[in-house]
């Protein structure tokens, strides 16, 4: 007789395919630093890409359509499996989504040499799929809690169209898709922020034995939250509108006494979770910065825009993406000296970009040295956390949210 053949194990994904965060987070560190690199250098040479957008649209794009595209799916597609308790998006299909970003950095970057149809397809394919595989695995679940979750994604695809339309002569309102794809990454922010800062603290401040612990959420963050959002949206449809500039110098009142209640300046000594009421402090800057500008010229709007995106956005991107990596990869959730130093190159990055907003005589060297702070920023991120992103756990049994 012949003996039974044993089982084949199945092959199982390597470490860097095994979760969402290891190829998207390498993939936002590395390509907020290149399409920062290649606008500094545009900007002061006066080159081009062979791309149909001009050099500056290029640039809003490429950061609010590259590269926070790629953080929020490192993110999001980590977190759902925690949510939902369903496997984790990995292996061939993880590489498949990681290729359909990539493929679409590529094709706005040479846009020239396509048809226009051509280069917003594969561009669009990555928010749509995002959005159809998060919704897929929610729905699944039958977690609703979450279901609102992949919502943004959908308004920075949408966003991301609206950039195309206007490219190609149809006529929506000037500069609409990039003030909608701001408003979106900052909801999804306030939102996620909402949960995981006093979250993180509650459990930070009780291991040191404090008492004192964040403010759970109330009717304070809802009447915030809706006051931003609203205002937010308002400034996208209508960034002349003066009723709309005073709600948001509202909303950042309301959103800084929300802030307030997390304990923030009680977490001094961990940088690692600082970071993150920086992170939100940014939000509320931008915010009133933005309500300003729409109630007086005095206040430049691009002092409010680089508030939220290089500060509000590089800030909390960067403090989740090492985070999610240390506690995901088997580390202690510890800010190590390069970490301290990649959350001081971000912020200073983002406070000088504002500051250039302000002082004309000086704004090319103010965003010169912007600029090399935040690709110092995000390449510290890809030289430290690199390493660990394509390596396994380093240990097999402790798990971190």
């Amino acid at each position: 007789m012949m003996k039974a053949s044993a089982p084949v194990a199945k092959s199982q994904p390597s470490a860097f395919w095994s979760l969402a965060f290891r190829p998207f987070f390498l993939a936002a560190s590395l390509w907020s630093a290149v399409a920062l690199a290649l606008w500094i250098g545009m900007f002061v040479t006066g080159g081009a890409l062979p791309s149909r957008f001009d050099p500056l649209t290029w640039h809003i794009h490429a950061m609010l359509f590259g590269f926070v595209y790629a953080a929020i799916a490192g993110f999001m597609l980590t977190a759902i499996p925690n949510w939902t308790g369903r496997p984790p998006i990995r292996g061939a299909a993880l590489a498949g989504l990681v290729a359909v970003w990539l493929l679409g950095r590529i094709i706005c970057l040479v846009s020239m040499f396509v048809p226009l149809w051509l280069a917003a397809a594969v561009e669009l394919a990555f928010p749509f799929v995002l959005c159809g595989v998060a919704g897929r695995e929610i729905i699944a679940a039958r977690n609703w809690r979450n279901l609102m979750m992949p919502i943004p994604i959908a308004v920075l695809g949408i966003a991301d169209l609206l950039m195309y339309l206007e490219l190609a002569g149809v006529a929506p309102p000037v500069g609409i898709g990039w003030r909608l794809a701001i408003v979106a990454i900052i909801a999804l922010i306030t939102a996620i922020g909402g949960r995981i800062i006093p979250a993180f603290t509650r459990n930070w401040l009780i291991n040191q034995g404090n008492s004192a612990l964040p403010a759970g959420h109330g009717p304070i963050d809802r009447v915030a939250l809706a006051a931003l959002h609203t205002g937010l949206l308002g400034w996208a449809f209508l960034p002349w509108a003066r009723p709309v500039g005073g709600l948001l110098v509202l909303a950042a009142l309301l959103n800084l006494w929300r802030l307030a209640r997390w304990r923030g300046l009680a977490t001094v000594s961990e940088p690692l979770l600082a970071v993150l009421h920086v992170g939100y402090f940014w939000v509320v800057l931008g915010a009133i910065l933005l309500g300003a500008s729409v109630l007086t010229t005095a206040i430049p709007e691009s002092a409010a825009i680089h508030a939220f995106t290089a500060g509000a956005i590089g800030t909390v991107v960067l403090a989740v993406m090492t985070r999610v990596s240390r506690g995901h990869t088997g580390r202690l959730l510890k800010a190590d000296g390069t970490t301290k130093l990649i959350y001081a190159a971000i912020i200073a990055a983002g406070a000088t970009r504002v500051v250039a907003a302000f002082a004309a005589a000086s704004s090319m060297l103010l965003l010169q040295i912007s600029a090399l702070l935040w690709v110092a920023a995000f390449l510290l991120f890809a030289a430290n956390y690199g390493p660990m992103l394509v390596s396994p756990r380093i240990d097999a049994e402790r798990h971190s949210v």
